[in-house]
């Protein structure tokens, strides 16, 4: 149990004296009576006797900074506390506890935020090309020795960015070549020509659609998880290790899979591309429009050249998903949120890459009447 009693001497001043235990089960009751205590005596010094307080611990170290720590023009101070609970009392400062220890930030201008954003930019841009010539002389490194990859773990990814996107590429492409064939057909009907919907879903899906959709997939799981893993081995600073064993981290860590990604966007391509033309196809049959019908009118329309159009933007999008997840993940910084915030850094940097490259791409080809 703990007791409080309050005194006032001759002199002005107000005495507090506590007896009993401080601890969790006591500070509760006295920590409102204590308040009143010293908010019934303004302007008068108080002084808190602790002669007859036989347990203190953390809870009733707290309740006495509480009290010493108050601002109301007077001193507060503890007398007669016994020396092991002086000791564990006298390693707080009261002083720093009437400050605000967590204030808030100061806002600043407009014109200060608007200049960290841009030098934040322009650092950001720079770490970008300095890994773009790391990147190339690293592939170019590969390509010449062969043996120096690390094949095994190239297949391995193979397996995680390739077989294992398999479902999500067919489900996403499936559906859009339906939604596309639907939207198309309805207001087609009207003019009797729901055959040239095989057109627009035949060029749209091997020129645009195809590649652009599964390197959008491709950037919000393969990034991500590139961008994760290494995001940890940073925070856990393995690839410092791996820097210290005199190891290139582009090299033994980027290459793979880079290497991987190249080899497996192009064949998720074209299984877009066959999905989706399936998902149209089988959209038609409701427009009294067969498959083969349709097939044959995708075949004439479409001619070698839109088909390449499509497939070499795969290689160029397997580059940038990758890359862009293995800089973030080289980029994490420490701290609990690290590896989080690259992995969404990557997925919206590679979107937004993919989607001005692939308009620098439609640029490129209507220049070149492709």
């Amino acid at each position: 149990m703990a007791a409080l009693a309050i005194s006032d001497l001759p002199d002005g001043r107000r005495v507090v004296a506590l007896d009993g235990r401080l601890d969790a089960g006591t500070v509760r009751v006295l920590w409102g009576e204590a308040h009143r205590a010293l908010a019934d005596a303004p302007g008068k010094p108080v002084t808190l006797d602790a002669a007859k307080v036989d347990y203190c611990d953390n809870a009733g170290v707290a309740l006495l900074l509480d009290l010493v720590a108050q601002e109301r023009g007077a001193p507060v101070e503890v007398a007669n506390l016994k020396p092991q609970f002086q000791a564990l009392l006298g390693q707080f400062d009261p002083a720093r506890l009437a400050q605000d220890l967590d204030p808030e930030p100061r806002r600043r201008p407009a014109i200060e935020e608007l200049g960290r954003a841009a030098d934040a930019t322009w650092r950001d841009i720079a770490q970008l090309v300095t890994f773009v010539g790391e990147l190339t002389a690293a592939l170019w490194y590969a390509a010449w020795h062969p043996k120096s990859v690390r094949w095994k773990d190239v297949w391995h990814v193979c397996e995680r960015v390739g077989a294992d996107a398999l479902p999500i590429v067919a489900l996403i492409s499936f559906l859009l070549g339906m939604i596309l064939a639907f939207q198309s057909a309805v207001p087609m009907k009207r003019f009797g020509a729901e055959i040239f919907v095989a057109d627009l879903i035949g060029l749209s899906m091997l020129r645009e659609l195809g590649p652009l959709m599964t390197a959008i997939l491709l950037a919000g799981r393969s990034g991500a998880a590139f961008a994760a893993e290494i995001g940890t081995m940073r925070v856990n600073q393995e690839v410092d290790a791996i820097t210290t064993m005199g190891l290139d981290p582009v090299r033994f860590l980027v290459t793979p899979r880079i290497v991987a990604a190249i080899l497996m966007t192009p064949l998720l391509t074209l299984f877009s591309m066959l999905i989706g033309m399936v998902g149209g196809a089988i959209t038609m049959t409701s427009f009294s429009i067969p498959v083969v019908t349709f097939m044959k009118e995708i075949d004439s329309a479409v001619t070698f050249t839109d088909f390449m159009a499509g497939f070499v933007k795969s290689f160029v999008f397997a580059i940038l998903v990758a890359g862009i997840g293995c800089l973030r993940g080289l980029q994490t910084a420490a701290g609990a949120s690290a590896v989080g915030e690259s992995a969404t850094r990557a997925v919206v940097s590679g979107i937004i890459l993919l989607v001005v490259v692939d308009g620098i791409f439609a640029v490129a080809f209507y220049i070149l009447d492709i």
